[in-house]
């Protein structure tokens, strides 16, 4: 199989246009270089769930991130004002996410733009085509988790 028939090179190529297309000239006139496009995604789903209490977990859970990455990208997004650490009252190791009020100036400030893309990236495809598209998606998913849980789980019985 040639690499350009693989889904991996296809989902890559389409996040590389997804990204360019983000970065375009009237998208980046208003600063989005300012946010790398990971902490945009964050700083929405934190504004879109402002009314629970997110943690660092959530943020690994939702974006298939590693732990390592997820405290990199929160301690860098905390060093630039987008977001603090709130100690909780259950249990004060635990730090919940919160955004700061520059934080979501800036998620505000963008997210008309990211709708105007996902309009854009959808023109000309059928609505059967999209909820097909997200069926796809959802199975790619659920296929390469259960290989990476499959071989966390293998992991730790060698360890054992």
């Amino acid at each position: 199989m040639k690499h350009k028939e693989t889904l991996g090179y296809e989902i890559k190529t389409l996040d590389n246009l997804f990204f360019r297309n983000l970065m375009s000239y009237e998208i980046a006139q208003k600063h989005m270089d300012e946010v790398t496009v990971m902490h945009g995604w964050i700083l929405g789903f934190l504004y879109d769930n402002e009314e629970r209490d997110i943690f660092q977990k959530d943020i690994e859970t939702e974006f298939s991130i590693a732990r390592s990455t997820v405290t990199c990208i929160v301690k860098l997004m905390e060093k630039k004002g987008y977001i603090r650490r709130e100690s909780v009252e259950q249990d004060a190791r635990l730090k919940k996410l919160v955004l700061t009020e520059n934080g979501r100036k800036i998620h505000e400030l963008h997210i008309n733009d990211v709708d105007v893309l996902e309009e854009r990236c959808q023109r000309n495809i059928s609505e059967e085509e999209i909820k097909t598209f997200w069926a796809v998606a959802e199975k790619l998913k659920h296929n390469l988790e259960e290989d990476i849980l499959s071989n966390k789980k293998s992991e730790h019985k060698e360890e054992m």
